[in-house]
């Protein structure tokens, strides 16, 4: 089957045993996001909040609860998406296996919407404070829509479905300096599909018709997601993996409208109005501050009749949106060497927040019959990469080339390892300054802006990992508590400094340290608050490593050298991984709301399992 409805979804996860209903009252407040993120943790099914507090609609999350779920929700339609692809890489494929390729014709006409008159999601209509107001984070500006499908259309041909563009931002509902049901704060972001559309209503004075849905297909929240190339709608995708033609609603006051979706909100947005929105616990596990962004004054608001809300908790990956981040991965890898030549893979690795850490496999072919001793045409595919939309955020970029096809490249701490056994500090190091950086991530010189670094390595390993402390390794002043990583990676304690003296105390300290010192057995070295919490496991290190980090501010190396304007150390390299006083805090949960949750686990309810 189909869905075309989140109660369709929920159903049909329901018989197949992947869907637990809680039928007492739970609260929207803190409460429905704490058993989310446990049962998430702990491998559970889809959660159906059937009574949630203050509200009339039921509720449903952990709907993409593992890339297992994920693919049996898109069982029958995920296939047909992969020829797709498969003949998009290669042309040639259809006349050589006729029959694998005998529906493809169908489904690319199902990628195109329609036009229609009217749809189940204008049954019935209501209020925004009557909806869901989901709060997930005690420090959370106020509810948040956390799936919705949000619409706009090129100002210049605002009746070209093909010309629209789809994405997930998030949307405040309430809180702050919003009017009560009348407004709602929409935050996008950088590099963003909208901001094209935005730009072009301020250009013509215009405001800008936007449309926003929950629900329907869970093919529509993917398809939200997806990184498709400026140009190319969503909708097509969507269509695709729902299998059908998604259906929208034109109006001649308002944006199109996903006909199938459960809720429905539009109106518009004044290009040169903004109001502060957030904070919000994001998907890096850190708030996004209060900021000033486009506030959208709504008009109406729509159901439909058996109207289910999805929602998600987002905060320290991994969450469930990290299955829409493996799915992705599945569906995109194969097209990556025809989209960007020479690379073979890309991995956002999810632990470290997608866009502070992008690993790529590429390949040297500039002068393939000689043995290249230095990174070449794998700088130009880097440069490529951090040209590419959404790839472009990535702040650290790791890139090898894989002549004899070993690396898997979702395993990102043998990858890691694998560039660490070959990269030479002085010459592979390639920065990227005064550019911009994901809005989330606070680790840069302010919003929106930052550094980035090209980490590229080729050739044999050079040096062996250490697996130990050397026995006569002793810290400089300052520095404490060494613990290993993994191979070749040591993280160790710093004392704290004032506001403004990290960089310059970072310096002194490892300018005191030389290429013979036993510490460079390490050639990565990571200072840190808490050693301890990053020796216990890779995914801790990386997620401190690569969120608490800017390239260009916060590496040193020993013995650092100029050559030509280029740096690099002739030592190991250090990152300074601390939080600094302009960092955003991390996300902490409510201790009366865990307490909570954890004196429902001990009901022994079926959900208590999961608890």
């Amino acid at each position: 089957m189909t869905h075309r409805s989140t109660r369709a979804t929920v159903e049909d996860l329901r018989a197949a045993g992947r869907l637990i209903e809680i039928t007492h009252e739970v609260d929207p407040y803190l409460e429905a996001a704490e058993i989310q993120r446990r049962v998430y943790a702990n491998q559970g099914p889809a959660v159906l909040f059937s009574n949630l507090k203050g509200c009339q609609f039921p509720a449903v999350s952990n709907l993409f609860a593992s890339l297992d779920q994920a693919r049996y929700l898109f069982r029958h339609t995920l296939e047909s998406v992969r020829r797709l692809i498969e003949l998009k890489t290669d042309p040639s494929a259809a006349p050589k296996k006729p029959l694998r390729y005998a529906k493809t014709p169908w489904t690319a006409w199902r990628m195109l919407p329609k036009y229609c008159g009217s749809g189940p999601v204008m049954q019935n209509k209501t209020k925004l404070s009557q909806l869901p107001a989901i709060q997930c984070w005690p420090e959370d500006g106020g509810g948040f829509v956390t799936l919705p499908q949000v619409l706009s259309m090129n100002p210049h041909q605002p009746r070209q479905l093909m010309q629209s563009n789809l994405g997930m931002y998030r949307i405040q509902m309430d809180g702050n300096e919003y009017e009560t049901d009348r407004e709602i704060g929409l935050h996008y972001q950088i590099h963003r599909g909208m901001g094209v559309h935005h730009q072009s209503a301020m250009s013509r004075g215009e405001k800008l018709r936007v449309a926003i849905t929950v629900g329907g297909a869970p093919a529509m929240s993917l398809a939200a997601v997806m990184p498709l190339p400026e140009g190319l709608s969503e909708l097509t995708f969507g269509g695709a993996l729902a299998g059908h033609k998604i259906r929208m609603i034109r109006g001649s006051s308002h944006a199109p409208v996903y006909a199938d979706a459960d809720f429905a909100m539009v109106g518009t947005i004044d290009p040169n109005a903004t109001k502060p929105e957030g904070p919000f616990g994001d998907h890096l596990g850190y708030y996004s501050l209060q900021h000033p962004f486009p506030v959208m004054q709504v008009e109406q608001v729509w159901h439909r009749r058996d109207a289910i809300w999805p929602f998600t908790v987002v905060g320290r990956p991994p969450q469930e949106d990290t299955t829409f981040g493996q799915l992705i991965h599945e569906i995109t890898d194969p097209i990556i060497p025809s989209v960007i030549p020479g690379v073979k893979a890309v991995h956002a690795v999810d632990v470290a927040g997608v866009h502070p850490l992008l690993l790529a496999i590429g390949s040297e072919r500039y002068m393939s019959y000689l043995e290249p001793s230095e990174p070449q045409e794998l700088l130009t595919q880097a440069n490529a990469i951090l040209g590419n939309g959404q790839l472009s955020l990535a702040k650290y970029l790791w890139i090898c080339d894989d002549p004899d096809q070993q690396l898997q490249i979702s395993d990102y701490q043998t990858f890691i390892q694998n560039i660490l056994a070959r990269v030479d500090w002085r010459r592979d190091l390639h920065f990227h300054t005064r550019t911009t950086i994901d809005t989330l991530d606070y680790s840069g010189t302010g919003f929106n802006r930052g550094s980035k670094v090209v980490i590229a390595a080729t050739g044999q390993p050079n040096r062996s990992l250490a697996t130990s402390l050397p026995a006569s390794l002793t810290l400089p002043e300052g520095w404490k508590n060494p613990r290993i990583v993994c191979p070749g990676i040591l993280a160790v304690e710093s004392v704290k400094q004032a506001t403004g003296a990290y960089t310059e105390e970072l310096k002194s300290v490892v300018h005191s340290l030389d290429r013979n010192h036993p510490i460079n057995q390490f050639p990565l070295i990571t200072v840190v608050d808490d050693s301890d919490f990053c020796g216990q496991s890779f995914a801790n290190w990386t997620w401190v490593t690569f969120t608490r980090s800017n390239p260009a501010v916060d590496i040193q190396g020993i013995d650092a050298c100029m050559n030509d304007k280029h740096w690099g150390c002739q030592g190991s390299l250090v990152i300074d991984a601390r939080i600094k006083p302009h960092h955003a805090p991390p996300l902490v949960e409510d201790p009366k709301i865990t307490a909570k949750v954890d004196a429902l686990a001990a009901k022994g309810e079926p959900i208590s399992r999961y608890l």
